[in-house]
């Protein structure tokens, strides 16, 4: 397992990204100054965002359904956490687009290489530590449902 985004694993029989984008933005406010530089104000955490471009080989590795789940969850506009195979906890994210590129295509249409970018948008506070009290309180609830 190299990440996973919810229940989705990113891995060699799905889908694999080959590099790991991220970009993170602090905000600064400015106010004009008379006879000097513009005043500057911390205003907090700005936009974390994250890109994940690969190469989807189906005759190889991964499969084409893979990006239809992804875009699946994308389309129920829920949020998910976003794990490494390291086990480090990166936060909660949306799918913000997918890019798919087709070529190299066999006889019946089917493409043999599938290019794709999918950009994520963190939307918590940066508080990874309740992650895990959601994970264990939802861990709870099942196993009272069960």
């Amino acid at each position: 397992m190299m990440m996973a985004l919810g229940m989705f694993i990113f891995s060699l029989e799905t889908l694999v990204y080959q590099e790991l984008q991220r970009q993170t933005e602090w905000r600064h406010g400015s106010t004009s100054r008379i006879g000097t530089n513009p005043a500057r104000q911390f205003l907090g955490r700005g936009d974390d965002s994250i890109t994940l471009p690969g190469v989807l080989l189906p005759a190889l590795a991964g499969t084409p359904l893979s990006l239809d789940t992804l875009r699946y969850m994308a389309d129920t506009g829920k949020a998910w956490p976003l794990v490494e195979g390291t086990g480090r906890i990166l936060g909660i994210w949306v799918i913000e687009s997918i890019n798919e590129t087709r070529t190299l295509f066999f006889q019946d249409g089917a493409a043999r290489r599938i290019e794709f970018t999918i950009a994520l948008k963190r939307i918590d506070d940066g508080r990874v530590d309740l992650l895990g009290a959601a994970v264990s309180t939802s861990g709870n609830i099942l196993r009272a449902i069960l």
